[in-house]
């Protein structure tokens, strides 16, 4: 009697232990989202929604016309206002002065990792201006750039006629880039490091036994080995470059001399609290991150093709 009631109650069971393992299993595949979700949310309320809400108001007017709806007339006036297309043009600038701010910090990086004499003093001195208030650091070289300030000193010291930094229009943009390099090349150097920690030393000893010079590990070792930290770097520094210039600009040339130096970011801040046109300043917004977009894209799309042919 008993080997007869052992069928149905060891089926019963064993269905028990196949749907407890089905109910683990989707327990399982479900973990991973619900883990996200609270980041998700917070990008999606604090970044997307904002986002959509800023292009949506980029097509109203403002003023009178405020909460109407223009059609495109917001992005027309932008392509007729020759300061933003000043600042059109400074973001050019800063797309071909990308390469020199992004190997400033990779050939620090490789000296640091190869430790040449003092590579630990060098480390936190390299970092210290990333610690430093970009008002700060405005109001320093803009000290050390005037016209009669310290540099041009020094260059009259050595027979040099003297330079007006920040009051030529074809030269401030170039100053004030150059000074935020300076300023922040410092987390790109820490990002190269952590990226070197992933290179295979063997390989910089096989190069070194085989007596290839310093040019010649950087271009076929070093390089290769990087390609992922060197896409991530150009496209965090760009990004810095757009976004992350207002307080020099502000403190240092105020968009002057002859708005020169206007960027994107600086331009949005004119419309929105000087001139008090939101619906501009929101489509400018637009335009500048379509213009991120677009350049980061074109990044990694020409870093992939240059890491696959070497």
């Amino acid at each position: 009697m008993p080997s007869r009631q052992a069928g149905p109650i060891g089926r019963v069971r064993r269905a028990k232990r196949a749907g407890r393992a089905r109910r683990a299993g989707r327990v399982d595949r479900l973990a991973p989202f619900v883990l996200v979700a609270p980041a998700v949310l917070v990008v999606v309320l604090l970044r997307l929604w904002p986002l959509v809400l800023g292009i949506n108001f980029s097509f109203t007017g403002d003023g009178e016309l405020n909460g109407t709806a223009v059609g495109l007339d917001n992005y027309l006036a932008l392509l007729d206002d020759p300061l933003f297309r000043t600042s059109l043009r400074n973001v050019g600038l800063l797309v071909l002065l990308l390469p020199i701010a992004v190997a400033i910090p990779g050939l620090l990086a490789t000296f640091i990792h190869l430790k040449v004499p003092g590579h630990r003093v060098y480390r936190g001195v390299y970092f210290f201006p990333a610690v430093l208030s970009p008002v700060i650091v405005g109001a320093i070289f803009t000290l050390l750039l005037s016209f009669d300030g310290p540099l041009n000193a020094a260059l009259g010291g050595l027979g040099l006629p003297p330079v007006d930094w920040l009051g030529d229009p074809d030269v401030a943009i170039f100053a004030v880039v150059g000074v935020h390099v300076w300023a922040t090349f410092g987390m790109a150097l820490v990002v190269f490091l952590a990226g070197f920690s992933t290179l295979d030393p063997s390989l910089l000893d096989a190069a070194k036994v085989d007596g290839a010079s310093f040019v010649q590990t950087l271009r076929h070792v070093i390089v290769p080995g990087l390609t992922r930290t060197i896409q991530f770097v150009f496209v965090t520094t760009m990004i810095g470059m757009l976004t992350s210039m207002f307080g020099l600009l502000y403190v240092m040339t105020g968009g002057g001399p002859e708005g020169s130096t206007y960027l994107p970011e600086y331009y949005i801040w004119m419309q929105q609290g000087r001139f008090d046109r939101p619906a501009l300043a929101s489509a400018a917004s637009t335009a500048l991150f379509v213009a991120m977009l677009v350049v980061g894209l074109a990044q990694v799309a020409v870093l992939r093709r240059t890491g696959k042919e070497d």
